[in-house]
């Protein structure tokens, strides 16, 4: 597995935050049901926008590729015409999944999805209810990937849980606006994750489709709809920008740039979360319920946090990420020193001046557990070696360019078995 070695070091510089995945992901899907041409401008190609993009070629939009990887613009002529079959590579995206699903149900009569790592597990009940319902034939490897799927989405009444992910609900409502039929889909629970709902909704609105929601607990979708096409420049991501954010927090002279204060993405509340421990006193508790990708940095800047404990609580669903994200990050920072403890479907951090680093970790091939890693190490008093680093192409290839600019200290290592 390929390794680096991160010394102490400390950032300095300016950063200007990646465009948003969030936003990429449901603007290449929108531009791809829409007549006309539309451009997606500031687009990175990490993995994950790549599946969505090849995801939409499959079913009938032509996606043209300018610029460079990190700075991509795309010119999309959309189509719903529809295909008669298809096969999805999600590789390991749930986003591309879930949203494409229902996408590829309403487009394509015969439909596969595939995909690796931990997508092949990531739970997909809600869809299967949605598919004995409409009469979609389906089959899977005991519930998991690859998913073949025969038949159309019919619109209606969908009822479904909050719970598990809102990009269930994210999938359907792209769908569901070009079936004749109107619908209505009633969450039967609590809704998670509602600020990447809202994404969505404001996505849709700026291509034209309009959706009444009643308090993100029932959306009623018009039938007959049709999606204007439109320019969109992506703007920049707070759940990436999040690292350097916790990295300033924790004594590094980063400054980043390019986020938009007005913007819906559920993820900048790690600028309000920064603010918190300015008058914390010894305890500190977050509802991480509807933002569980901040969940690994944040225990980061929680491990730093001198004479504070952190509760981080309603984690849950960081159990079937693209890790066991609970687990994955309460082992790596103890094994360089942070008193972190998993505490049910939460985390229990003690802060400290700094941590003893000294240590071999692992990405657990997540982004996210890389990322927040080396933010760690500018915290250490010694080196630490980082196994899997490369996770950080999923959403952020150029992220390691990035912090050796800002003064990060990385060696590679040989291949080691």
């Amino acid at each position: 597995m390929k390794a680096i070695v991160i010394k102490p070091s400390r950032l300095k510089g300016k950063i200007y935050a990646p465009p948003s995945k969030s936003m990429s992901h449901r603007a290449v899907i929108c531009a791809g049901l829409s007549s006309g041409e539309s451009k997606v401008e500031h687009v990175i190609l990490s993995e994950d926008i790549k599946a969505t993009i090849e995801a939409m070629r499959q079913l009938g939009a032509s996606i043209e590729i300018t610029g460079d990887e990190y700075d991509s613009t795309l010119i999309v002529r959309g189509s719903t015409e529809g295909v008669k079959e298809s096969i999805i590579n999600c590789r390991e995206s749930g986003s591309t999944l879930r949203f494409m699903i229902p996408v590829g149900m309403m487009l394509s009569e015969k439909c596969t999805f595939t995909g690796y790592g931990r997508l092949i597990e990531r739970p997909l009940d809600v869809f299967y209810e949605i598919f004995k319902k409409d009469g979609i034939a389906y089959e899977t490897e005991n519930g998991m990937l690859p998913l073949k799927a025969s038949g159309k989405l019919k619109g209606g009444s969908y009822s479904m849980t909050g719970a598990v992910s809102s990009q269930f609900v994210s999938g359907l409502l792209f769908a569901l606006p070009l079936l004749e039929n109107d619908s209505v889909i009633e969450i039967t629970d609590k809704m998670e994750s509602k600020g990447y709902i809202d994404l969505t909704l404001s996505m849709l609105e700026k291509f034209g489709i309009n959706i009444e929601n009643n308090n993100h607990m029932n959306f009623k979708v018009k039938g007959g709809l049709k999606y204007k096409n439109t320019n969109y420049r992506v703007e920049g991501d707070y759940s990436q920008a999040a690292f350097f954010v916790v990295a300033k927090e924790i004594g590094n002279s980063v400054e980043c740039f390019d986020l938009n204060e007005d913007s819906m993405q559920g993820d900048k509340e790690i600028m309000d979360i920064v603010r918190l421990y300015d008058n914390a006193g010894d305890t500190v508790t977050i509802d991480v319920s509807q933002i569980p990708d901040l969940v690994p940095v944040m225990a980061v800047l929680a491990s730093l946090k001198e004479g504070v404990t952190t509760h981080i609580i309603n984690a849950g669903r960081l159990r079937i990420k693209e890790s066991d994200r609970l687990k994955a990050i309460q082992t790596e920072l103890s094994k360089i020193g942070a008193d972190i403890e998993e505490q049910g479907d939460g985390l229990r951090i003690t802060g400290k001046s700094e941590l003893k680093g000294g240590a071999t970790v692992e990405s657990w091939n997540d982004h996210r557990i890389a990322m927040a890693m080396a933010v760690a190490a500018t915290g250490c008093r010694e080196e630490i070696t980082l196994e899997g680093h490369m996770a950080v192409t999923k959403s952020y290839p150029n992220f390691w360019d990035e912090y050796r600019r800002l003064g990060g200290e990385v060696h590679e290592l040989n291949d080691r078995q």
